[in-house]
């Protein structure tokens, strides 16, 4: 890894995990499954820092507030956000542009000489969308920042665009590794990437839960590709070679796959991919009779794998580099658009927060947006914002959530 982002180590106790009644659960409200087990949620557990030990969520710092002062002046400009809006993995694209569209209207509203449009396009996450898209983006003379793109791989194909054109591109949920070492003068990440994701959990399944055969399937997307490889390397034998699978993101029939793993017996899955295909895959796994414990990272944690999945979704432990919402927070997200907030919606929020605020200071060209982005240092709701020169934080840790 480049930059000064540290490889998380998580160690957990089992305890730790299973307990509902800890202090980090006590911060907000679970995300709740709309269909399906209506019984089942996912539960935050325990931040972790790079030894794996619990660390409260710092609330010494009140974040920072979109409305800011109300005295705010600016000629008509806009933020964009990319991402995908439709298709089987909307739910993680619609949960950052809501964040993103909550900070900017608590703004306009607060500040009438200052009236910022969020201009939102839908990528579908389909990277060759996402590239039809970034000129129309770029293009626009008023646009001078863009929330996204979403995933990894539509990051990827758009980054070179977005740099060219000096056109400050935050992510709230991309997570591939590499995406910071393409030479990028304006890509920012709003959380962990997946080095630091990936070891956290093979380490956490190695050492705390302690299993001895781990089967670990990725979706062959550079998200599901770049995380199963950080997996893959840190479990080392663990990682069984007899069960070391690629599916395809969009399939729903897993029979192949769940024969090879049930063919070696592993304490644990590790799918690597988004809600999508997971909810079908545990649902068979679960059918197959197997007792697998089944992990998965950020891709997976949408209350939409709970309704897909229902019932067979109880137990999964989930990993991600996103932050919870505070009460305060989940109560204007879900006033506005009846509905809590999901994963990446903190993020969404936090640098929706971020591209006000420069403008507010009378960051109204690229550049000067880009120079604001570069020597930030700030409390948001889920975490502190300060970047490297690679666009990745400085400081990152990692959430555990569980299905109950």
């Amino acid at each position: 890894m480049r930059g000064r982002v540290a490889r998380s180590a998580l160690a957990l106790t089992s305890a730790g995990l299973l307990a509902l009644g800890m202090a980090g659960c006590s911060q907000s409200a679970p995300e709740e499954s709309s269909g399906g087990d209506s019984d089942l949620a996912i539960v935050e557990q325990v931040q972790i820092d790079e030894n794996g030990a619990e660390v409260q969520a710092d609330s010494s710092t009140a974040p920072a507030d979109p409305a800011g002062d109300g005295n705010a002046t600016c000629p008509p400009v806009s933020i964009a956000m990319a991402g995908a809006l439709t298709g089987p993995d909307a739910a993680l694209g619609i949960n950052i542009r809501d964040g993103v569209q909550l900070a900017v209207d608590k703004h306009n509203e607060a500040n009438p000489g200052c009236q910022i449009q969020l201009k939102t396009f839908d990528t579908e996450g389909d990277p060759q969308k996402a590239t039809a898209i970034a000129p129309q983006i770029v293009d626009d003379q008023y646009t001078i920042g863009l929330i996204g793109p979403a995933f990894s791989g539509e990051t990827k194909a758009t980054g070179d665009v977005f740099s060219q054109a000096g056109l400050t591109a935050a992510t709230a949920s991309a997570t591939n590794v590499t995406l910071s070492e393409q030479g990028w003068r304006t890509f920012f990440r709003g959380l962990a990437n997946d080095g630091v994701q990936g070891p956290s959990v093979a380490n956490y399944m190695k050492n705390t839960l302690n299993m001895q055969k781990v089967c670990v399937v990725d979706d062959s997307t550079d998200y599901g590709l770049g995380l199963a490889q950080a997996i893959r390397d840190t479990l080392g034998p663990v990682a069984d070679a007899g069960c070391n699978i690629s599916v395809k993101k969009g399939d729903k029939d897993f029979s192949a796959a769940i024969t090879q793993i049930n063919g070696v017996s592993p304490e644990g899955v590790f799918y690597s991919g988004y809600y999508a295909e997971a909810a079908p895959f545990v649902q068979q796994l679960r059918d197959s009779g197997s007792e697998a414990t089944f992990v998965s990272g950020d891709g997976v944690k949408d209350p939409e794998f709970v309704k897909q999945a229902g019932s067979s979704s109880k137990d999964s432990v989930i990993s991600c580099p996103c932050g919870p919402a505070s009460e305060a927070f989940a109560q204007e997200y879900t006033d506005k658009f009846s509905q809590a907030p999901g994963t990446y919606s903190t993020e969404g929020y936090d640098l929706g927060t971020i591209m006000v605020k420069a403008i507010d200071s009378g960051a109204i060209t690229r550049q000067a947006v880009l120079d604001f982005f570069t020597n930030y240092d700030g409390q948001g709701v889920a975490r502190r914002y300060q970047w490297n020169p690679e666009g990745e934080l400085t400081t990152s840790l990692i959430w555990m959530y569980k299905v109950q």
